[in-house]
């Protein structure tokens, strides 16, 4: 397995090999909400002090709550899910991981930059799951996650919670992962969430070090998770998206979830290209030839991307 870093969202890229300008494009590559969550006032003192520990421990609750957390696992706000997968490898002597793919590739990568060897299949120290997989959508079963150190990354699972694996946070070297900024589309907030063994969620937080999220981040975590209401609006919303989207690609669906949609095509980088010309942004895979991910539009670019899309 590769442990190459290549991702959608790469915008700026785009825009100095076919032209235009940012506001001109239409990107549909990260699968990152297309409507975000509204901002909440945020107190003054979040951008002028250091964050306090009744922040973190609002949106700690409001995490068990919203996730329904077994008591027994620890809650960590991190700063991004990508700053726990770069430093959970670092906690446990290198070995050999399982990371069961194609899937998101920055798992590979920090776990070969620590020194493990990576592979697909088999027994290993430890293993890696994305539940629901990045990019086509594969749910996984308990005893598919079951290793020494078993880190199951549900980035994209709040389209779904009844399919949760949190249940499983309160297993002995267990991480859940959660990612903040795709469901509720702010992944420039940087909050991510790591839940899971006490033990392996407080060597997490040693080597964040203190303060590691924000204080605006804290408050609008908190405000979101808080909101029951929104997000299931939300879920109704991307699940209405995804129908809509597949209506007008008339694509052959090889996967996803209601937040991207995984399309199979015979040449998906011509697709690809011919997109990238009229500034509408998808993503390719360098491992498969057939397959092109699009995410959602927002609400008012629907007409756009319906006139845009080659026929």
């Amino acid at each position: 397995m590769s442990g190459g870093r290549d991702h959608g969202g790469a915008l700026d890229a785009a825009v100095a090999r076919w032209g235009g300008r940012r506001e001109d494009w239409l990107d549909l590559s990260t699968g990152i909400a297309p409507e975000p969550y509204p901002l909440p006032p945020i107190p003054p003192e979040a951008w002028t002090a250091l964050p306090d520990a009744g922040m973190t421990a609002r949106l700690a609750r409001a995490a068990r709550t919203f996730w329904h957390v077994p008591e027994a696992a620890a809650v960590l706000a991190v700063p991004g899910a990508s700053a726990a997968i770069a430093r959970l490898p670092h906690l446990r002597p290198a070995s050999t991981v399982a990371i069961p793919g194609p899937t998101y590739n920055e798992h590979a990568a920090a776990f070969a930059a620590a020194g493990w060897q990576v592979v697909a299949h088999g027994p290993a120290a430890a293993r890696v799951v994305v539940h629901p997989n990045n990019p086509d959508g594969r749910w996984w079963s308990p005893d598919e996650t079951a290793a020494p150190l078993s880190v199951i990354d549900e980035s994209f699972c709040d389209v779904a919670p009844d399919r949760s694996l949190i249940a499983l946070a309160d297993r002995p070297g267990t991480v859940v992962l959660k990612s903040f900024g795709k469901f509720w589309g702010l992944a420039g907030l940087r909050l991510g969430f790591a839940i899971g063994d006490p033990g392996l969620v407080a060597a997490l937080a040693e080597a964040l070090g203190p303060w590691p999220v924000s204080g605006p981040a804290l408050a609008v975590g908190a405000a979101a998770l808080e909101d029951r209401g929104w997000a299931d609006a939300a879920r109704a919303r991307y699940a209405a998206g995804a129908d809509r989207l597949d209506a007008l690609t008339s694509l052959e669906v090889a996967g996803g979830t209601p937040l991207f949609r995984l399309y199979r095509v015979p040449n998906a980088r011509t697709l690809h290209l011919r997109l990238a010309e009229r500034h509408v942004l998808t993503r390719v895979f360098p491992y498969r030839d057939d397959w092109l991910r699009v995410g959602l539009p927002p609400e008012g670019a629907w007409d756009r991307l319906a006139r845009d899309w080659p026929r």
